[in-house]
């Protein structure tokens, strides 16, 4: 596992996995056609989708392994890092991969919406387990893209090709959503944790030491990241994780700001913020009244 393998380009991966390549900026690789072989780590240049229809090992991503199971979809964006851990032994791959250049995109409608696909930042742990129908979607539109692949290059090909690309995408933040709805009760665990974790936070000295709690803090310590954290979170409460923090930050100010002994700008210290006019905004913003009159008037 120590190898480290670089794809730059679409033809790279082709060739890697015995897949002709018909088009410089996308390809959809049918991994039945490579060779045997046994897990590395891969690093991808361009936004690739894996679709696992064999158990070969566990999926490496970053620092992470993940039990990567059949009929799951994995997101990387550019520059990101994954693998196989087969164990040292030999495996067939099997299932599907799509795999699209940044450069494909630019100026597309899917170009300027992109980073709205906040699946591309999640880690292995927050894969997508798709059900047999929407397996059959999945595939469905993996071969409109491979069809208008293996056509002749006209006027309209790369407009339906992203088009069917971007249609894809779109189906998975569907199937993500019924993913968030399946493991309610997981994810109201985890907002559970989140409110604990605010808690604990502003019950030690960590503002003072650390400043305000971010949302990437949060997802780090509820092993999540920061993307799939931040929609689980809106999901969840409605609420953005940063206005979440924001919320529970005005709700330790109130109490404090009882405290006639400390001033507003000593509270605004405790609670990490660098600048005391800083939070005395965040307060008039949220509360509608400065901390000062809140204080005065209750």
């Amino acid at each position: 596992m120590d190898t480290m393998r670089r794809f730059e380009t679409i033809n790279d991966y082709n060739v890697f996995n015995n897949n002709e390549t018909l088009h410089p900026l996308v390809s959809v690789v049918d991994l039945s056609k490579a060779a045997p072989r046994q897990g590395s780590r891969m690093y991808f240049g361009f936004y690739t989708i894996f679709l696992k229809e064999v158990k070969c090992g566990d999926l490496l991503y970053g620092r992470h392994t993940y039990d990567y199971q059949e009929g799951t979809l994995v997101f990387l964006a550019p520059g990101q890092i994954a693998g196989i851990n087969s164990n040292g032994e030999t495996y067939q791959p099997k299932g599907y991969a799509l795999l699209f250049h940044p450069d494909l995109i630019h100026g597309t409608s899917l170009g300027r919406y992109i980073q709205h696909y906040t699946f591309f930042g999640y880690q292995s742990n927050e894969a997508l387990h798709v059900s047999d129908r929407e397996r059959k979607i999945v595939l469905d539109c993996f071969s409109k893209i491979q069809y208008e692949l293996q056509q002749s290059i006209d006027k309209h090909s790369k407009k339906l090709i992203v088009s069917n690309i971007e249609l894809f995408l779109d189906y998975c933040l569907r199937f993500y959503d019924r993913q968030f709805f399946t493991r309610d009760k997981v994810h109201r665990d985890i907002v559970e944790r989140f409110e604990y974790l605010l808690n604990d936070y502003f019950e030690t000295d960590k503002p003072n030491s650390i400043g305000l709690p971010s949302v990437a803090y949060c997802a780090d310590e509820l092993n999540l990241s920061a993307n799939y954290f931040g929609d689980l979170i809106k999901k969840e409460t409605g609420k953005t994780a940063q206005e979440y923090i924001q919320w529970k930050v005005i709700d330790v100010a109130k109490e404090k700001i009882f405290d006639h002994s400390k001033s507003v700008n000593q509270i605004a210290y405790e609670l990490g913020f660098k600048y005391p006019q800083h939070f005395s905004r965040l307060f008039k913003q949220r509360v509608g009244q400065s901390p000062n009159e809140y204080r005065n008037v209750n």
